[in-house]
């Protein structure tokens, strides 16, 4: 997951390949709670690991449930409480998760105990007030520990064991449809006799009613009910594990890489793009999230637990590659953000209509979306219930800026479909890290599945002398961008290491060139990898150090790894170090800079660097050594030592990392069109 303040996503122009779905947030929260209340182990497959999932779980060990998690073959074990609390007195903070918060609201208060429930300040704005009315309505004493109407919450145990069941529960229809799954879930705790509900008005968000009905039923709850103004628990309703149960794709991520699918003509390009763990067998409302594709010109294959997304018809130049729609998404609430970011692309105005629950999601998502759809140059046009979506003209009316994303993890995951733009602009996402909530490995994910001209993805170049702090800078830029990093100077201390291992005389220039060409590298989590192994701290001996200044000055050697050192360019950017990044590797880098310092200076790093790791030498001989290799990189005939055109100097003798980072960073917004 991108912890970092803010993600570049540079133009994107396709998508191809397969992804695997994350598991279903509404399914996978719902099913947790399902367990806990059973009698016995049920084992969850394909739990969705995310902040939601991840509150439940912690909410429910709290409680007093047995959770066993094997990462090996991705399940979860839990151990039910049999209707009953192990521990009756918890304070349970549950986030931003609704799917937390309002279930465990109505199961708890039945229970009985004394329990107390809060969240993020977003949470203490998310309306929870129709619930409590409800659970009142039935006996249950609840206090307002804040604002009357919103969490956080006090559940008090009861005096008496009575319930009131014996009216029918009245809860409204048109605010959250997870106020009436809370209920669904909670009353076969308590169902001595008939348990009746009746909806007041139109329910919204029936899909998700359909989700708690068919687990329930999986857990041995059999709900009646009469279209959708009245439902009733049978008498003697009690919940059996099923054992083990497995968690389908969530559907509402698959509308991302649907739109994506949808968003590029292919051309003569007949190959499919294809999003595996869901399908025609899918549970969830949001399935038909395909139909409103469709309509818009999207063309999809469903199997039973696959989808493939197909060419677009050819268009016209200059034509948009869908078409607008008028459309009520009561529905499909969630996929239907989807659609409003995939109207951008349509040939007329998009009109998505009865979308009034959008309001009390993780932010006012009708708000944000109008505010941020206008950022790109749209005509919105917000209702009460309705957004009308009118998208630029022609590639020029596109505009670019920051998307705000209010922590709310699916603005984030629909504005990324703005990278596709026509006007191959880059968009930037604000607190990327809030896809945690239900698909933390969102963007991982869809930049191993986009591809964008490569010269439209941003690169950082930082050269510089030996002991110069190339490598500590560049990292912790890329850390700051999220980008990858290049530490070019490790491919060549990598191929004299591999040359050495394998016998070859580091005197013989094509015997080392022949090894570096296909060195099987990788740079992760801070350290280097060789075929598989960490040799971080086997190259950074001072011995390896000049084997590498040896290599590197072969035109062979340097040819080898030209190809190896530009396949680092991948989304979303890079930031590369090196002696010759800018010169050579990348000419064409948006931001070059030259990092130096006295040789006094790189001389005294060095020094203590050999002292922590148990190595004596004398200042002076660390500084005529580092001399007389600057003179050497400079002089060489291939590549020589030297400043790119353009390069902006940065001199840290006197610079700590931290305000050189700050540096560097501001000169990178300098050049973005934010």
């Amino acid at each position: 997951m991108f912890d970092i303040e803010f993600l570049d996503i540079p133009p994107l122009v396709s998508v191809s390949g397969k992804v695997n779905l994350p598991g279903s947030k509404s399914i996978s929260n719902r099913v947790l709670l399902l367990a806990a209340l059973c009698k016995g182990t049920t084992v969850v497959h394909d739990l969705l690991e995310s902040d939601d999932t991840q509150v439940m779980l912690t909410a429910l060990e709290q409680l007093g449930c047995t959770v066993e998690r094997n990462t090996d073959n991705n399940t979860v074990a839990i151990e039910g409480l049999a209707g009953r609390p192990v521990r009756d007195k918890v304070h349970l903070f549950l986030g931003n998760a609704g799917t937390a918060m309002r279930p465990l609201t109505a199961a708890l208060a039945l229970l009985g105990g004394e329990f107390e429930l809060s969240g993020v300040v977003r949470m203490h704005e998310r309306p929870i007030g129709d619930l409590v009315d409800s659970l009142r309505q039935l006996g249950c004493p609840i206090d307002y520990l804040g604002n009357e109407g919103f969490p956080p919450l006090k559940l008090h145990a009861r005096t008496t064991n009575q319930l009131l069941l014996n009216q029918p529960i009245r809860v409204r229809g048109d605010v959250s449809s997870q106020f009436l799954t809370a209920l669904l879930m909670a009353l076969p705790l308590v169902a001595s006799r008939d348990i009746h509900i009746e909806v007041v008005g139109d329910l919204i968000s029936t899909p998700y009613i359909e989700i708690t009905l068919n687990l329930l039923a999986r857990f041995g709850i059999h709900v009646q009910r009469d279209g959708w103004q009245r439902l009733t628990i049978p008498a003697g309703s009690k919940y059996t594990s099923p054992g083990s149960i497995h968690v389908e794709g969530d559907a509402s991520s698959a509308s991302y890489f649907i739109a994506a699918g949808a968003l590029f003509d292919w051309s003569t390009d007949h190959k499919y793009f294809e999003i595996n763990g869901l399908g025609t067998n899918s549970i969830q409302g949001d399935i038909r999230f395909v139909e409103a594709a469709r309509l818009m010109g999207a063309h999809i294959e469903c199997m039973p637990n696959a989808l493939q997304v197909s060419p677009c018809k050819e268009k016209q130049a200059g034509q948009k590659p869908l078409t607008a729609i008028d459309l009520d998404c009561n529905h499909i609430p969630d996929a239907a953000m989807t659609l409003a970011v995939m109207a951008l692309y349509a040939e007329g105005t998009t009109v998505l209509r009865n979308i009034a629950s959008w309001r009390v999601k993780e932010t006012d998502r009708l708000s944000a979306m109008a505010c941020e759809l206008r950022k790109l140059g749209a005509v919105v046009e917000e209702g009460p219930d309705y957004l009308k979506i009118t998208p630029p003209s022609s590639p020029a009316e596109w505009t670019t800026a920051p998307i705000c994303t209010y922590d709310d993890h699916r603005m984030a995951m629909c504005f990324s479909l703005a990278a596709f733009n026509p006007a191959s602009l880059p968009i930037r996402i604000l607190d990327p890290k809030c896809v945690g909530k239900t698909f933390p490995d969102y963007f991982e994910t869809l930049f191993s599945l986009a591809q964008a001209k490569s010269a439209s993805i941003p690169v950082i170049c930082i050269d510089g002398p030996t002991a110069s702090g190339k490598g500590t800078l560049s990292s912790a830029v890329a850390h700051h961008l999220g980008y990858h990093y290049l530490d070019s100077g490790a491919l060549y201390r990598l191929a004299a290491f591999a040359a050495s291992a394998q016998g070859i005389d580091l005197n013989d220039s094509a015997g080392v060139a022949k090894i570096a060409r296909h060195l099987p590298v990788k740079f992760k989590d801070g350290k280097v990898w060789l075929n598989g192994q960490d040799v971080s701290l086997a190259i950074r001996t001072e011995e390896s150090g000049m084997a590498a200044s040896k290599v590197s000055a072969y035109p062979e050697v340097r040819a080898a790894l030209l190809m190896l050192q530009r396949s680092f360019r991948a989304l979303p950017g890079l930031v590369a170090d090196g002696r010759d990044m800018g010169t050579v590797i990348f000419p064409d880098a948006e931001l070059k800079i030259y990092l130096t310092a006295s040789s006094v200076h790189r001389a005294q790093r060095r020094h203590k660097q050999l002292i922590s790791k148990g190595n004596s030498a004398t200042l002076q001989y660390i500084q005529q050594g580092l001399e007389a290799r600057d003179e050497r990189d400079m002089l060489r005939s291939s590549a020589p030592l030297k400043p790119a055109e353009n390069a902006k100097l940065l001199d840290n003798s006197d610079v700590s990392i931290e305000k050189s980072v700050l540096k560097v960073l501001d000169w990178w917004q300098g050049t973005r069109p934010f």
